[in-house]
């Protein structure tokens, strides 16, 4: 399977020339509006950095491989009171399973843990502010067990809203040895990937 980061939340999962877009955006600081043809588009919720669908063009004909499940969860950590609800979606094809925690915005119930599973790619918020924190989305790695960590949602350089904290906090919770950094946005894995947590190039 392909993983490409996009920048903030948004990527694109492909198998077998399937492709699924996920979380597409606008007006996201040093980003273009996100422009892409695809065959499926899923959005974690509603707000216009997570949901921006006016430049994605859908193809069709194409046998979908991947099995999707929805667990809900919320955008804070006040039960969605202040900023909604949030969606995470659980992506299985060629035997690997790919969570996108969209805009989370809390430490995980025993009960959503459980819905989502153990996953061998979690695309996980880091920067806080609008999403967990750095310590937080440790903690829910460390929950679903996950084998390729992807971070996403913050700030790097010129690029990612100026409130989020950078990549650099969630990285100091992991051993050196662990981190992997990509000069390109693109990652293929596979069962055999090592466990590691991989920064892709910022696009």
């Amino acid at each position: 399977m392909t993983i490409t980061w996009l920048g903030h939340s948004c990527f694109v999962l492909e198998s077998g020339g399937f492709r699924v877009l996920l979380d597409p955006y606008k007006v996201v600081r040093g980003y273009p509006d996100v422009t892409a043809e695809v065959d499926a588009v899923y959005c974690s919720h509603s707000h216009f950095d997570h949901a921006y669908t006016a430049g994605v063009t859908l193809t069709s004909g194409k046998a979908d491989p991947f099995a999707v499940k929805e667990v809900p969860t919320f955008h804070d950590d006040q039960n969605g009171s202040f900023r909604g609800e949030n969606i995470v979606r659980v992506f299985s094809a060629e035997g690997l399973t790919v969570a996108h925690l969209g805009d989370l915005g809390h430490r995980l119930t025993e009960r959503q843990a459980a819905a989502i599973g153990q996953c061998d790619v979690l695309l996980l918020p880091v920067g806080g502010t609008y999403t967990i924190d750095a310590q937080t989305a440790k903690e829910v790695a460390e929950q679903l067990s996950s084998r390729v960590i992807i971070p996403m949602h913050y700030r790097q350089g010129e690029k990612g809203f100026l409130e989020l904290d950078t990549v650099d906090s969630f990285l100091s919770l992991f051993p050196r040895e662990m981190i992997r950094r990509y000069p390109v946005s693109r990652l293929e894995v596979t069962k055999d990937t090592p466990a590691q947590v991989a920064v892709l190039a910022v696009p």
